[in-house]
């Protein structure tokens, strides 16, 4: 998190847990197979720059059971608006270490994982378990799962602070095959969140004198979170064959909080393949929010307020993000012990549009917008 202001840990949070939760066997009634993945990625938008490694490897009986280990480190650096209003610029580093083990029996599938997340300032156990069964066939799978994590929250600032959060996602899903081209995947989580749910270095602006703005502002106030947070989202995801070894998908999620956010994220994709070894990958995608209910940009009456916050992340804002993905299948028919190998390159560039959140380092702020650029680039070997 750093000296400076970091990223938020709401949204990092929802996001590990939904990790978590996703089984690499999609259908229940399959093992995933054998491989092991090396990446690389780096993210670099809005004065911050995140970059590391992560390493993943899959062995199982193929039978039975079937093991995973990733291990994923990012060296997080720069000076964010948040931080150049606010504090000092930052450099710190996050190990992310993630375990789980599949099981099959007949057309079930249960899995268990286990990740921890450390750094400076922030500490991370998530545990998770979910179950799914194939019915009819094949065509159906239903998917029901469960994550808890335990967080610990410390400040580079005050070595004596110490706060703790704990967080729930309930997971339910249904995959259908609706016909031979068509797969529909629908989705519900549940999400429960207590204790410390806030960033310990950001400060909310407050006007300096209610009755006349020329009288500037000041960032002397901490934000101040409830303690509390449940969420709900629906998600529905469609994968459509073309005759031509070609795939369309689409995608809608809806999420609602009990801190009045709203969000709608909609996402098509297209994927072709390219020659005999090559396929590229054409992604959209477009997001936007309301703001939560004790969010403002500017605040005039601080000490009447029971909570405030000043995070762009619980603004008013929208994004949209266009990718692309080049893969290449390295051998055609194996060699030796391994049976296939792909190097994969990911580029992506989003545009954040922020709607009622300014840039204070301006003598008359206006609304703060940014653009980011995501590289990933990973090999894969099926052994």
């Amino acid at each position: 998190m750093g000296v400076g202001v970091g990223v938020t840990r709401v949204p990092l949070r929802g996001l590990l847990l939904a990790l978590v939760l996703v089984s690499p066997a999609v259908l229940s009634g399959i093992l995933p197979e054998d491989r092991a993945d090396v990446l690389y990625h780096s993210y670099n938008g809005g004065g911050v720059e995140v970059t590391g490694p992560s390493y993943l490897v899959r062995k199982g009986d193929n039978k039975n059971f079937s093991a995973s280990a990733n291990y994923y480190t990012d060296s997080i650096s720069g000076a964010s608006i948040d931080v150049l209003t606010q504090g000092s610029a930052y450099s710190e580093q996050r190990t992310q270490l993630t375990g789980g083990i599949d099981y099959l029996h007949a057309d079930t599938t249960m899995t268990v994982g286990y990740s921890n997340s450390d750094e400076s300032d922030y500490k991370s156990n998530t545990y998770n378990f979910s179950i799914g069964q194939t019915l009819f066939g094949g065509l159906t799978t239903v998917t029901l799962g469960y994550a808890y994590g335990d967080d610990d929250v410390f400040s580079n600032v005050d070595p004596g602070f110490k706060r703790a959060a704990e967080h729930r996602n309930y997971h339910v899903s249904l995959t259908q095959v609706l016909t031979k081209d068509l797969l529909l995947s629908l989705n519900y989580d549940a999400i429960t969140d207590e204790g410390y749910l806030q960033n310990p270095y950001r400060r909310v602006r407050v006007q300096n004198d209610s009755l006349d703005p020329s009288a500037g502002w000041n960032f002397n106030t901490p934000e101040i979170y409830p303690d509390t947070r449940t969420s709900n989202a629906f998600s529905a995801n469609f994968m459509y064959y073309l005759p031509y070894r070609a795939v369309i998908k689409a995608g809608y999620r809806y999420y609602t909080d009990d801190w009045d956010i709203k969000s709608h994220n909609a996402e098509i994709g297209y994927i072709h393949p390219l020659w005999n070894r090559w396929i590229v990958e054409f992604n959209y995608r477009y997001y936007q929010q309301t703001e939560a209910d004790f969010y403002s940009d500017l605040f005039q009456f601080a000490n009447q307020q029971n909570f405030m916050g000043r995070d762009k992340e619980l603004s008013k804002f929208n994004d949209n993000t266009l990718g692309v993905t080049l893969s290449y299948d390295v051998f055609e028919h194996g060699w030796g012990y391994v049976d296939k190998a792909t190097l994969n390159f990911t580029y992506s560039r989003i545009w954040f549009d922020y709607d009622n959140y300014t840039d204070a380092r301006q003598a008359n702020p206006s609304a703060y917008n940014f653009n980011a650029d995501i590289f990933q680039m990973f090999a894969s070997i099926w052994y």
